[in-house]
């Protein structure tokens, strides 16, 4: 038997960011993993469908410069080539954990983890145990049952980048966050997609403003969304509706959301929430079992990369003895990886209403930016969420070029306890995309 400070079963974003801050406070870390090292953000998520995405950009980068003097012309779109570019960068990424876990003594374990008794598990006949465990097991996409789904050929996003052959009619059931930045990226690369959601809208978690302008950029691009939609049955090549109205597909994905991987945790007899469908927690990601952990998909809130990486880092944190606060929601930024990029964090304004706060909210568009029209990047607007007592930032959003990376501006400020102020006092520089924020911040500093 191997016995471990803390055994972390799963090396996604979570566990593998757990075992490397483990290893730094000086603890003996194993990590157990039954697929591949980086779990499914790595291998079939986050960093493929943002390969692909990558091609959709550039195809678009040379639209606008064939508008503006350049001509260019891309003669093919060879998709194999394409497929293996994305099993590079994941190779690469992986080989980079295992180095880094090398670095740091950490021990990577290859197998199944079946649970024995206490903090003991076995994998392929080899017993490990922990004085902690963390569980980081992750999730599995949800598969509805849809009358002739069972016998038709399709794909979920833990399968889809194992497609070789490109396919011309794309069927996405679902219209989440996943659905529809792959819809961006097959559209792009010459497509004919479609999007079902049996929902009253697609993107139903993202921003109102900002959901109706990706809607408006997806309806230009020519792909067809069907909301409310009832799905009567699926064949062998096509989706039928209700309607009897017939939705051809040469490849159909079901991307109508993920669950938990609760086999484990079912198995050790820890306690769940009261729909049964996360372990839960207390506050420092400990479940009522004393020394055993769990985080990220497993126990709910936004299922992110990132926000795995930050509870699996407190979570540790707290077995060595350094307990922190959890990590709070609105402090998780919520990224859209579409063309254009939506990123969110914090409240809405509903949201603050609700909880009482006399908000002021201003947005301010791309299309005034000196920078973004020079670039031909005027799609999009920057939106701060704020209040007038303290002038304190309660949330933002921004939709545009590179907004994922442009909302931690407003984020560092609003960790560090700044005011719209600070924002609207900083002095940017010219000609900048940030200098979008300072001026959304100097507009609200007008109305108080």
């Amino acid at each position: 038997m191997k016995h471990f400070d803390i055994l972390i079963i799963g090396s996604g974003p979570g566990g593998y960011v757990a075992a490397e801050e483990a290893a730094r406070l000086g603890n003996s870390v194993g990590v157990i993993e039954k697929e591949q090292i980086g779990g499914c953000c790595l291998n079939v998520g986050c960093i493929p469908s943002k390969t692909y995405l990558q091609y959709s950009h550039w195809l678009s980068s040379i639209e606008a410069a064939n508008r503006h003097g350049l001509k260019a012309k891309v003669e093919d779109i060879d998709f194999p080539a394409i497929v293996q570019r994305k099993n590079e960068v994941v190779s690469t990424l992986q080989n980079g954990i295992h180095a880094t876990f090398k670095q740091n003594d950490i021990e990577f374990i290859q197998g199944e983890a079946t649970y024995i008794e206490d903090h003991t598990f076995v994998v392929e006949g080899e017993h490990y145990t922990g004085k902690q465990v963390l569980l980081a097991t992750g999730g599995h996409p949800f598969v509805p049952k849809i009358p002739g789904l069972e016998n038709a050929s399709y794909v979920t996003t833990d399968t889809f980048f194992e497609i070789e052959e490109f396919p011309e009619k794309f069927i996405t059931i679902g219209g989440g966050v996943i659905a529809v930045e792959l819809a961006f990226a097959m559209q792009k690369l010459g497509a004919n997609v479609t999007v079902i959601e049996v929902a009253s809208d697609i993107l139903l978690t993202v921003d109102e403003d900002a959901r109706a302008f990706i809607k408006q950029k997806m309806k230009a691009m020519g792909i067809q969304i069907i909301t409310n939609a009832s799905i009567k049955e699926v064949t062998s090549d096509s989706v039928v509706l209700s309607d009897n109205q017939s939705q051809p597909f040469d490849e159909l994905l079901v991307a109508a959301g993920r669950q938990a991987n609760l086999g484990l945790p079912m198995t050790m007899e820890l306690s769940l929430e009261e729909n049964q469908q996360f372990v839960t927690v207390d506050e420092y990601y400990e479940t009522n079992k004393t020394g055993i952990y769990a985080i990220g998909d497993l126990i709910g809130g936004y299922t992110l990369a990132h926000a795995a990486s930050a509870e699996g880092t407190k979570a540790v944190r707290a077995m060595s003895g350094a307990k922190e606060k959890p990590v709070p929601l609105q402090s998780i930024p919520r990224p859209l990886f579409t063309n254009p990029e939506v990123s969110e964090f914090g409240l809405s304004e509903a949201a603050a209403e609700e909880k009482g706060y006399d908000t002021v909210v201003k947005q301010m568009p791309f299309s005034i930016n000196g920078r973004a029209i020079a670039a031909d990047e005027t799609e999009g607007f920057v939106k701060i969420i704020t209040e007038k007592r303290y002038h304190e930032i309660l949330g933002g959003v921004v939709v545009g070029a590179n907004a994922t990376d442009l909302l931690h501006q407003i984020m560092t400020v609003y960790e560090a306890e700044g005011t719209v102020d600070e924002l609207a006092n900083t002095i940017y520089a010219h000609p900048t995309i940030s200098e979008l924020i300072h001026d959304t911040a100097s507009n609200i500093l007008t109305t108080f």
